[in-house]
């Protein structure tokens, strides 16, 4: 994807000195805009040929909706992703995703949406509430619960 969270994704990667950043999206000029605005070490690719990517790639992250319940799937082939990978899916319903469970097969080390969508709660929480909640195991399985008994 080449929206806000792609951007996100990409900062944050950026700044922890990755190298190369490719971004795959629908529509071409999109993932252009914010190659251009991200910097010269960041690729815009056509999502068609995301593909041609994954050899040489060492996390995928999935940006989109696509995967979320009520949307049609991320089909992608995930067989050329070298064996050390990790697959990222900011998609939290479901929490487990057909791209995570795909990765999964191919024991892939995955990361699933959820702890993204609550981390990035924080400091929203916090200037709602003027209280800063803590992350814990303990509100991820109340969360996580929450979103399987509703899907």
């Amino acid at each position: 994807g080449a929206g806000g969270a792609a951007r996100a994704v990409v900062a944050a990667l950026l700044d922890a000195d990755v190298k190369t950043v490719t971004v795959a999206n629908r529509t071409l000029a999109k993932a252009e805009n914010l190659a251009r605005d991200m910097g010269e070490t960041v690729t815009p690719l056509p999502l068609s040929d995301v593909s041609r990517a994954l050899p040489g790639s060492d996390v995928l992250v999935n940006t989109t909706t696509l995967g979320m319940t009520g949307q049609p799937p991320l089909d992608l082939p995930l067989d050329a992703l070298p064996a050390h990978a990790i697959v990222a899916d900011i998609v939290y319903v479901p929490l487990r995703t057909r791209l995570l469970r795909a990765a999964e097969t191919r024991r892939l080390r995955t990361v699933p949406g959820l702890g993204m969508l609550l981390h990035q709660a924080v400091p929203g929480f916090e200037k709602w509430f003027g209280v800063r909640p803590r992350v814990t195991r303990e509100l991820h399985d109340l969360v996580a619960a929450d979103i399987e008994a509703g899907t």
